[in-house]
């Protein structure tokens, strides 16, 4: 029993940890799939360039660390809504197949570009001082930086909803999710709607992605090596919700870390397992729409 009670806390503190930074990238991909019906499979691409300028800034020009984040979310944000316009609006009434390949094709292109710029190996992110070291709990030691996640993210969920459920922007976006047709009848200007969220999202993403350097490695292959959870946290969570997410985020993140820790050898086998039996009993979602 001495041993069993650290383990337990261990492996929740690390997997709420891990299941923060998969929230804060996904959660986006929520909103803008439920609001737009699009499948944006390179919703991780963001992530990775926020954590490319992240890493970047802070390890090459010695920017501090929020200063960093910011200039991250900045750029990748401003940066999504320009190919929201040329590229993405372009695809809204096109099929899934469609999307699918042009966003995959998207992944694959970001592979190049960050091959070139940055090259093969993984960045790693140099952490400040002040999140440093480690905190006592329950008698077990913890990294500060990772306590520093779990807060930032709760907070971030917190925000979130608070948005959505209680501002006129976010009773914009409930409606569109709900009616994007009505919704345009009563006056509510979509296409600059899907713009904001759309920044919205991928700023988000370059967030999870640049607090997350330390936990998910940033490499060329970043995008497509986790889209899978990505995709998974939307889909057991529910399209369009706040609230699943950051549910399904919170089961995935504490299962996937505890089948890692206690069987290591079938890897994450249980996973799929929980995920085909979740749709199977609630296909839109613990918290979407049928």
């Amino acid at each position: 029993m001495s041993q069993i009670l650290p383990a337990i806390v261990s492996i929740l503190f690390h997997g709420v940890a891990y299941a923060m930074i998969l929230y804060v990238v996904s959660v986006g991909l929520s909103v803008t799939m439920g609001l737009m019906g699009f499948a944006n499979l390179a919703h991780g691409v963001f992530a990775m360039f926020g954590g490319y300028i992240t890493v970047n800034l802070m390890n090459d020009y010695g920017v501090p660390f929020l200063p960093a984040l910011v200039v991250a979310v900045v750029v990748v944000a401003a940066a999504s809504v320009v190919l929201e316009r040329l590229l993405y609006a372009k695809l809204y009434n096109a099929g899934e197949i469609e999307q699918v390949l042009f966003t995959i094709g998207l992944i694959f292109m970001s592979i190049a570009v960050t091959k070139f710029l940055w090259g093969p190996s993984p960045q790693h992110l140099t952490l400040p001082d002040s999140l440093k070291g480690e905190i006592q709990i329950l008698g077990r030691s913890f990294p500060t930086y990772r306590a520093f996640i779990i807060v930032l993210g709760c907070v971030i969920a917190f925000s979130l909803w608070a948005a959505i459920e209680r501002t006129r922007f976010g009773a914009r976006i409930r409606a569109s999710v709900d009616n994007r047709r009505m919704a345009k009848s009563v006056g509510i200007n979509t296409d600059r709607l899907f713009s904001l969220s759309f920044a919205l999202g991928s700023g988000l993403a370059a967030l999870g992605g640049g607090v997350g350097a330390e936990i998910l490695a940033i490499h060329p292959a970043y995008a497509i090596e986790h889209l899978v959870y990505f995709l998974i946290v939307v889909s057991v969570g529910g399209m369009g919700s706040i609230r699943g997410p950051f549910l399904a985020a919170l089961l995935l993140g504490v299962s996937d870390t505890a089948c890692k820790y206690l069987f290591p050898e079938i890897g994450a086998f249980f996973i799929y397992v929980a995920l085909f039996a979740a749709l199977l009993w609630r296909p839109a979602g613990l918290f979407g729409r049928a």
